[in-house]
């Protein structure tokens, strides 16, 4: 399993950085961590004739990817103007964080360890062009992080790497299930580590749950809490609730069949289409 983890600031120093390359270190026989700085690539602008190369090569490195880390400091409540600059490229030409999914840690001075910045940065990945699946209940908050490395970069803390631990794992099993949903191949490449075989669009999502059998003395429906992936849909949140025609409860999809056709995702996105009027300076989409 491979994952692009970007250092969400262009400071030279950052514990951020220090942080990922721990997470690159400690989680090494799980995953290949590639750490991308941000500090390279351009700022954000609409007036480029065409994409930069260099965010071309990122989006294609994050396509080939099985997830995306963010890892994020906290100024004035919010990311850094660099780390928005480059989510802005990820979603106005190219669109490689779309059903992608997403872990987001970070490191700050304070006792709140960028609580407020990552509530902004799952905010804007809710935009319009972006869109990917964020790690739900899994935050990893460092706080104090002067004194939470050691001379060797090092978490010097037990209970933060435990619980550190516990995140990444559940980020891979996330990780699982997404692109299991998804009908993606996650067989690793021996070379690479990424996933052999990278996102198609439109990808055909097939939902469908093992058919349900009825008991004849209550008439209740039996089926197996389990879908064709043998993925336990109630693990991250995707039970559908329905009414029982009979009776009027609500139950979930976990529980009774559902039709037998295939979901069909489309993935494209469109290019941003929004541009000044030269003349009014409006928005014309």
């Amino acid at each position: 399993m491979k994952f692009i983890a970007i250092v969400g600031t262009n400071a030279s120093k950052s514990y951020n950085r220090r942080l990922l390359h721990f997470m690159k270190k400690h989680f090494a026989a799980k995953a290949e961590i590639v750490i991308k700085e941000i500090k390279e690539y351009p700022l954000f602008c609409e007036d480029f004739d065409e994409t930069p190369h260099s965010i071309m090569e990122l989006a294609t490195e994050i396509d080939h990817s099985d997830g995306v880390i963010f890892a994020t400091p906290e100024y004035d409540h919010g990311i850094p103007a660099a780390l928005k600059s480059i989510i802005e490229w990820l979603s106005y030409d190219v669109h490689p964080l779309t059903n992608r999914p997403v872990m987001i840690v970070g490191a700050s001075l304070g006792n709140l360890g960028t609580v407020y910045a990552q509530d902004d940065l799952r905010r804007i990945l809710d935009s319009p062009g972006l869109g990917p699946y964020v790690l739900p209940g899994h935050q990893f908050l460092l706080g104090h992080a002067p004194s939470a490395f050691d001379k060797n970069d090092n978490l010097n803390d037990d209970r933060t790497i435990s619980w550190l631990d516990t995140c990444f794992d559940g980020f891979i099993k996330y990780v699982v299930s997404i692109n299991s949903m998804a009908g993606r191949n996650n067989q690793a490449d021996a070379t690479t580590g990424a996933s052999s075989k990278p996102r198609e669009t439109p990808v055909i999502v097939d939902l469908r749950i093992n058919e349900s059998t009825v008991d004849a003395s209550t008439s209740a429906s039996k089926t197996d809490k389990t879908n064709d992936y043998g993925i336990d849909e109630k693990t991250f949140g995707l039970v559908k609730s329905s009414v029982d025609e009979t009776t009027g409860a609500s139950s979930s999809n976990a529980e009774q069949e559902t039709s037998e056709r295939p979901v069909i995702v489309n993935l494209r996105q469109p290019k941003m289409a929004v541009k000044a009027d030269s003349v009014t300076g409006a928005s014309q989409a």
